[in-house]
């Protein structure tokens, strides 16, 4: 049996095995009950402060994370706000050179315009003084055939010729004789003779003259060379050296229009002339023969000396040789000359129209460099185009940085 004494009125009394085991599992439930609530609320109670504890070390750390990450926003915004200005500062050298650049290239455009104006300018006034000289000339020869259309034709010629000569014979030829030719015993007669004197009285040239125009063309003389047989049968009879033939006929050849040919081919010492070359045919010979003769002089003086005047005579012939020579490459260069002329006319006309074209390529490109960008400037400049390309990455960080800002 068990005894159980009562907690309030303190009686004992005794119970079976049974009753006590289920009185005290009654009993036991009860306590456990008990404990388990004032466990539970216990650990809930504990759960609150940490829970508590927690939130309020979360709290920290998001405070602290807050702050570092203001910081390094502000310290991200700064360095964005330096670079962006940098670049800012950057792109405005780059303009600022390139427009500098695309100014000292205006100007040289400019210079450049300038220079090719004036070039063709000159050019052109050149080209004109050449068509201007080539004109008078022509108008000159013009004129002269025109006023030979009228009955003294047959003068007008000779009369020139004698003018011509007249104007320089004080000056050039003091001692010289030049006058017609009215010997015509022998059945004809030349136009003019001429020969000059040294100082001693000597002769040291003669040369006869014979001047033709279209009105002394006949239905079987109408060339130079039909007059040179006669031209050289009359030197012959008044005892010339030179024969000359002052010609206007065939005035379209090439080869007369030179202005003085050598056909000594055909005869010995003769020349066919243009009436402009009158007076330059007659230098040239005189002053030849006029050194011929000092030669001449020398060699006689050697052979009164009893000396070999061999040598001499072979510079003497080669002094003529020389002479004609010279003579011949004369009349070439006074031809490629006429030629030269031409060319040059054509090749002015050539330049001018190559400068009408580089000025309108000037001008495009004028046009050109005022349509100039910053990037297209720096389109295969690696340096500028990598900062162009981060100019759009930077504004889409800054937007970035503002928004968080703004959370």
């Amino acid at each position: 049996m068990n005894q159980i004494a009562c907690p309030h009125c303190h009686s004992v009394f005794s119970i079976d095995d049974a009753a006590y085991a289920e009185i005290l599992s009654q009993v036991r439930d009860e306590a456990f009950e008990r404990d388990l609530h004032e466990r539970l609320a216990s650990a809930q109670k504990d759960n609150e402060i940490a829970i508590e504890r927690a939130q309020a070390a979360l709290r920290a750390e998001l405070q602290e994370a807050t702050r570092t990450r203001d910081t390094e926003i502000a310290s991200l915004k700064s360095a964005l706000d330096l670079a962006v200005s940098n670049h800012k500062l950057e792109l405005s050298e780059a303009v600022k050179e390139i427009e500098r650049d695309r100014d000292g290239l205006q100007s040289d455009l400019k210079s450049k315009e300038a220079e090719y104006a004036l070039k063709q300018k000159v050019l052109e006034d050149k080209y004109q003084e050449q068509i201007s000289d080539r004109d008078k000339m022509i108008e000159r020869l013009k004129d002269f055939k025109a006023k030979l259309s009228t009955k003294m034709i047959g003068e007008s010629l000779e009369q020139h010729c004698e003018v011509e000569f007249n104007s320089v014979r004080a000056s050039a030829f003091p001692r010289a004789y030049f006058e017609k030719d009215n010997d015509a015993s022998s059945g004809s007669k030349g136009d003019f003779v001429f020969r000059d004197f040294d100082d001693s009285g000597t002769e040291f040239i003669s040369i006869m003259f014979e001047m033709k125009n279209e009105s002394d063309t006949t239905a079987t003389k109408k060339k130079n060379e039909d007059f040179f047989k006669e031209l050289d049968k009359d030197r012959n009879e008044k005892k010339c050296e030179y024969a000359i033939l002052v010609s206007l006929l065939e005035p379209d050849s090439e080869l007369y229009n030179i202005g003085i040919v050598d056909v000594s081919h055909r005869y010995p010492k003769m020349f066919v002339v243009r009436p402009q070359f009158f007076i330059p045919i007659i230098s040239l010979l005189r002053n030849a023969e006029h050194k011929s003769l000092e030669y001449r002089r020398e060699l006689a003086q050697i052979k009164a000396q009893n000396i070999d005047i061999t040598h001499f005579e072979e510079e003497l012939e080669d002094f003529k040789s020389k002479f004609g020579k010279n003579y011949r490459l004369a009349s070439e260069k006074f031809q490629s000359a006429i030629k030269e002329i031409d060319k040059s006319i054509a090749a002015l006309t050539k330049v001018k129209a190559e400068l009408e074209g580089s000025q309108r390529n000037l001008r495009l490109a004028n046009d050109k460099a005022q349509d100039v960008t910053v990037k297209r400037l720096t389109k295969n400049n690696p340096t500028m185009a990598a900062k162009f390309a981060e100019l759009p990455a930077t504004s889409t960080a800054l937007e970035e940085s503002e928004g968080m800002d703004s959370v």
